[in-house]
């Protein structure tokens, strides 16, 4: 993520810090990201395979879209099929609704799951595997018609998804999080990687290496229960770890 687009998301994430309500929250995010084409978002908790079946309204975090498809989806028990729950809840790192491997592994339900959606305004979107602190598998999506998504947004995406994700759970009445410490070497660390810095450019920084840096990440990632480096930041400003 370049320094600018850092900037651009620590703005943001001051702003998710103000978010009293989930409307608040679900408008913060997408009034940022108006510009990408992102129309809807919908963040959920995701049970495992076999509990999909029982995927129910009380699942979802937040989302804005037409209450036809939130009654569908739900109705038909469509969760069991989405080919991006399923993407979501096998991989670490966010992934676009476009993406070749998508296609790939998707059913015939599944392609109709998506072709509905498409028609409710939801034909493109990027979605972020998440983990709460109690090790909870979720997502998030950001979707709409059309995204403009380069690859240097997706880890400013990955960013906003954990914090935006956090902090809904945090004014939904989810029970506080445990509290986390972090070593001084660890929390040295992950500060250096919020600044953006390579794992090179930290141990040079630290006078460690890079197995070093990389074993410090794996650590901090542990105790925070991320799945990687965008998720570890995110974590550590919303839990006031880092600054």
């Amino acid at each position: 993520m370049s320094r600018k687009s850092l900037d651009h998301t620590l703005k943001l994430l001051k702003e998710l810090d103000r978010a009293g309500s989930i409307p608040e929250v679900v408008a913060t995010v997408q009034r940022q990201l108006r510009g990408f084409g992102v129309e809807a978002i919908i963040a959920a908790l995701l049970p495992t395979a076999p509990g999909l079946t029982g995927f129910n309204r009380q699942f979802l975090v937040m989302e804005n879209v037409s209450d036809a498809w939130r009654q569908r989806y739900l109705h038909r028990r469509y969760a069991a099929h989405d080919p991006i729950v399923a993407h979501t809840l096998q991989q670490q790192s966010g992934f676009g609704w476009r993406d070749p491997e998508i296609s790939a592994e998707t059913s015939p339900l599944g392609r109709q799951i998506m072709n509905e959606a498409a028609e409710c305004g939801l034909r493109d979107g990027y979605t972020v595997p998440l983990t709460t602190i109690e090790g909870e598998a979720g997502g998030m999506s950001f979707a709409g018609a059309h995204l403009e998504i380069a690859p240097e947004h997706r880890g400013m995406l990955t960013l906003i998804a954990s914090y935006a994700f956090g902090q809904a759970l945090l004014v939904r009445g989810q029970p506080a999080d445990m509290p986390v410490r972090l070593s001084p070497r660890e929390r040295e660390t992950l500060q250096w990687a919020a600044e953006g810095k390579t794992d090179w450019e930290i141990g040079e920084i630290m006078g460690i290496s890079e197995h070093g840096v990389d074993s410090h990440l794996r650590c901090v990632r542990a105790k925070l229960r991320t799945r990687n480096r965008a998720q570890s930041v995110a974590e550590g400003f919303r839990l006031g770890i880092i600054v």
